[in-house]
């Protein structure tokens, strides 16, 4: 058994006897303060009091959340998951299904419909898998059991008893992942409360059931996250000498800009460099990104080991929906696909 494995079990034995005995939440020392929290938004107690005494403690949510893809898998292996012919076959049958609220969403809030599309298609299969644990199951585990983001998912479990009142949510039997997102795109509550819109025009902001509502929301995410139309995400780069490896350590979030990068190495493959063909890449002469824009440098093990990029505020708008490079990468790459096949498509 590998040490992390160990790790889990050893924290199982130790808490098994105390987790059995707190499984209704409803009794942990911690509700009485969320249920302060419930009578004050003006919701109803007894039945916020009912959703915790019925929930149940899952062991394998506390593992799935101590080992997530995003920490333990390369970028050659993450993105393996993503990047199926079959997933972006079914991005194409939906974006044709969609084709109006895609065309809308594009228009009103200034995102490329191949990127609302890689959002859905990564996180559900554009509605596919919307996880199957019981939401209220997942964040009363997390809410209650799992210390060190205990407060961050208590304050979901509180906006899950919201969402049961202005969306039309049973917050007894929806399910959703083990972090308890929900829907066609995956919003946790509080991303629910803050950024989904009734985009079908029926007066109820659905994400479970209507992949339009979907849209518009997951547009309007990335709109009040500052995506600036028309800024590529990332271009391929490549480096000379060392001096990428102090800059890639200061992560995904642009810290430099296009000229400090070409000082320090840091190249972005030219549209037009036979010799570096990529379809990933920015336009540099003068007509292209100014030399002051912003960007971050990654440095990300791929199939043939070192892959270099630039990657811009775009990028990092991305990882606003999940902290991590290699899930934006992921949305990318999927994007791009995606709109290859969607300009094949047309008649």
């Amino acid at each position: 058994m590998k040490k992390t494995g160990l790790l889990i079990a050893a924290c199982a034995a130790l808490a098994g006897p105390a987790a059995q005995a707190a499984t209704n939440y409803a009794e942990h020392p911690e509700a009485d303060a969320v249920l302060e929290v419930v009578r004050e938004r003006g919701l109803d107690v007894d039945r916020a009091r009912q959703l915790l005494a019925g929930a149940e403690r899952k062991d394998s949510i506390l593992e799935a959340i101590a080992r997530p893809a995003e920490r333990t898998l390369t970028w050659a292996e993450y993105g393996r998951i993503f990047l199926q012919d079959s997933r972006v076959e079914q991005g194409v049958a939906f974006a044709r299904e969609h084709a109006e609220a895609l065309a809308r969403a594009e228009r009103e809030f200034g995102v490329p419909r191949e990127v609302i599309l890689a959002i859905i298609g990564v996180e559900t299969r554009y509605g596919r898998h919307k996880g199957n644990y019981k939401v209220v199951d997942a964040l009363a585990t997390l809410g209650f059991d799992y210390p060190p983001r205990a407060a961050f998912f208590r304050k979901q479990l509180i906006a899950l008893f919201e969402l049961e009142r202005h969306a039309h949510i049973n917050a007894g039997e929806i399910t959703g992942s083990y972090a308890g997102a929900m829907g066609f795109p995956q919003f946790i509550p509080t991303s629910y409360e803050a950024y989904a819109v009734d985009f079908d025009g029926d007066d109820v902001i659905d994400l479970v059931n209507s992949p339009v509502d979907a849209i518009g929301s997951v547009a309007n995410y990335f709109k009040a996250h500052r995506w600036q139309p028309g800024l590529p995400v990332a271009a391929r780069a490549r480096v000379e000498g060392k001096g990428y490896v102090a800059m890639a350590k200061k992560g995904y979030k642009p810290a430099f800009t296009l000229d400090q990068a070409r000082k320090n190495g840091v190249v972005a493959v030219a549209c037009d460099d036979d010799r570096l063909s990529s379809e990933y890449c920015f336009e540099v002469s003068n007509s292209g990104l100014p030399g002051s824009t912003p960007v971050a440098v990654l440095d990300l093990e791929g199939e043939d080991g070192h892959e270099f990029w630039l990657a811009t505020d775009n990028f990092y708008v991305i990882t606003r929906y999940n902290h991590s490079e290699l899930y934006a990468m992921a949305v990318l790459q999927l994007s791009r696909r995606l709109a290859d096949a969607l300009e094949a498509d047309q008649p």
